[in-house]
């Protein structure tokens, strides 16, 4: 029997849905245990990979399968998570706290799978998938509590917290949540918060249908959206860590997003440090503000007619 089927069958006894028993899960697991056709499975070893340039290389190289480059996509969403979810892979176990969309993202064998793994074609093997199975339970609260070390904690306005995903760009959101609305809009309410993993982590539709805002398009706002009811301000800040500054281009787009509200909009952008404002100063859009997260009592006003005069 050929390496790939005898893949499909390990994938199939580990307890994977049929959709993940397909010849390229089969590939992803033999990439990822550096299997090639005329090895004993014995001889499994733990590789971190990243998709591209780790796993459908080997596949491409050791298989001679050659994939368009954009199932890629397609590994990570419909072959790679399901793994993890099933604890037969880690999700960047070399540094857990990648930010989600980093380059250096990479997947490996559990220790747990890989141990399992090696048994394939042994009279230890029956048992040993057993055993796996039974306690897939028990080690994904393990693993979804491990993952919740890495979570960013925010605290809202009204109490509440939630969890963001580990990042640079969420730990500027909840910078922004924490300092920046208590600090510059006091009393303002949090009408919408995305997430790199869950993109309407925090989504007040009720408020946002009142004033105008369609909530069909929650995926166009920007990052954070604050609403303060006494003046009828809008706060829409986007963290530049995300798709960058608040851009003469993005202001027209939220124009038009939010043609019919009419709260007044304020503008801002949301930097982590002095550093990385200088490096995208170039491309902020005129009226609008910016906050850096290392000067949390500052803002900067781009461009001054509507403060100009003595202090």
């Amino acid at each position: 029997m050929d390496k790939i089927k005898e893949a499909q069958i390990i994938l199939k006894e580990l307890g994977l849905p049929k959709l993940q028993q397909n010849e390229i899960s089969a590939l992803t697991l033999l990439a990822l245990c550096n299997i090639k056709e005329k090895d004993n499975w014995k001889d499994s070893t733990k590789n971190s990979l990243g998709v591209s340039k780790g796993i459908m290389q080997f596949i491409s190289d050791v298989y001679d399968k050659e994939y368009a480059p954009n199932t890629r996509e397609t590994v990570r969403r419909f072959v790679l998570h399901q793994f993890v979810q099933a604890r037969i892979a880690d999700y960047n176990p070399d540094i857990p706290d990648l930010p989600v969309n980093s380059p250096r993202a990479h997947y490996a064998l559990s220790i747990e799978a890989l141990s399992v793994i090696k048994t394939y074609n042994t009279k230890e093997w029956e048992a040993e998938t057993k055993k796996f199975r039974e306690s897939i339970g028990n080690l994904s609260k393990k693993y979804a509590k491990n993952k919740a070390v890495h979570r960013v904690p925010v605290k809202l306005p009204n109490g509440k917290t939630l969890n963001l995903s580990s990042g640079k760009h969420n730990e500027v959101q909840a910078a922004i949540v924490e300092q920046f609305l208590p600090e510059f809009a006091k009393d303002s309410e949090l009408l919408y918060l995305g997430d790199t993993e869950q993109k309407d982590l925090h989504l007040d539709d009720k408020t946002m249908l009142k004033i105008g805002i369609p909530i069909d398009q929650h995926s166009k706002l920007p990052d954070v959206v604050l609403f303060d009811r006494k003046k009828n301000w809008l706060y829409l800040i986007e963290a530049v860590t995300s798709h960058g500054p608040v851009s003469p281009k993005r202001v027209v787009e939220l124009e038009e997003l939010l043609k019919d509200c009419s709260a007044g909009k304020v503008y801002v952008t949301a930097f982590p440090s002095f550093k990385e404002f200088k490096k995208w100063s170039s491309e902020i859009a005129w009226e609008t503000e910016i906050w850096i997260c290392e000067m949390p009592s500052h803002m900067i006003h781009f461009n001054g007619d509507r403060f100009m005069g003595p202090r």
